[in-house]
């Protein structure tokens, strides 16, 4: 890569003690010994260096770290070397990398009848995932749900990705067939993050976790300790290899004021 602009060792040198000069950090100096032994010795550079070199040699950062088997683009794909224990977002460069999606399906594909979407896709395309961000046209907060959360079990698994609208974060009140016609929200509050049924009344929320979960619901004060970030539209969860928690959530249960909701307790 040095050698396609035309720089020496040396020149390297120069402009990258004049980029620690103006950044004020020494360590994205490359002295000639050392961009020597990265390039014929294999020696790995420092997280400092390796960005200097990505600005000198106008390449890509990413692109360099694919150099020594880092791909970014591959980040949500190895998140599940790691299940963590409690809800959380999940913030990614959605600008990264690229992904394989359907871009032509069989003509007799019926969205309205359950099949094998495999079968019904004729052609995969790679489109960059900068791409398919700007053709979103809403605010979306992708989360985890914690492997100890049962706050929605068993409607939503523990271990699920969930995808949250934004710009649906005011708390809907009505009535309901069903369950699954009851809007989830993602809501933050001064312990975490967890998903889960809300109701809103002055200056007050009702977290309502799913009546077989093991998991207390609650009341706190709104907005002062819980913020709706959102509607959850969307979930991806395994209904295999999954194993209830050895230690459920389990909370005790105060003794509930006169006047105050039995589906829920104060905090």
């Amino acid at each position: 890569m040095r050698e396609q602009i035309g720089l020496t060792l040396r020149d390297v040198e120069i402009a990258s003690t004049a980029l620690s000069d103006v950044r004020g950090i020494e360590e994205f100096i490359i002295n000639p010994s050392r961009l020597s032994d990265i390039e014929t010795k294999g020696v790995v550079p420092s997280i400092y260096r390796l960005y200097v070199l990505s600005v000198i040699y106008r390449t890509d950062f990413s692109e360099l770290l694919k150099l020594y088997g880092v791909d970014l683009s591959s980040t949500a794909a190895d998140f599940t070397v790691c299940r963590p224990a409690k809800t959380h977002r999940i913030d990614l460069m959605a600008d990264r990398g690229s992904v394989s999606v359907p871009v032509k399906f069989d003509p007799g594909f019926d969205l309205r009848q359950s099949t094998n979407l495999g079968r019904m896709i004729e052609n995969w395309g790679v489109v960059p995932l900068q791409y398919l961000q700007e053709l979103a046209r809403k605010k979306y907060t992708y989360a985890y749900i914690g492997t100890e959360d049962l706050t929605m079990y068993p409607l939503v698994l523990p271990g699920s990705f969930i995808q949250v609208d934004e710009e649906r974060s005011r708390v809907e009140e009505g009535k309901w067939r069903s369950e699954y016609e009851r809007p989830i929200y993602f809501v933050e509050t001064r312990e975490g993050y967890l998903c889960c049924w809300c109701s809103v009344r002055k200056g007050e929320i009702v977290l309502q976790s799913h009546p077989l979960s093991s998991v207390q619901p609650r009341i706190v004060k709104h907005p002062q300790e819980a913020e709706v970030i959102g509607q959850v539209v969307g979930v991806a969860m395994r209904l295999a290899d999954w194993h209830y928690p050895s230690q459920p959530q389990q909370q005790a249960t105060p003794e509930l004021t006169e006047g105050e909701p039995k589906e829920v307790r104060r905090r």
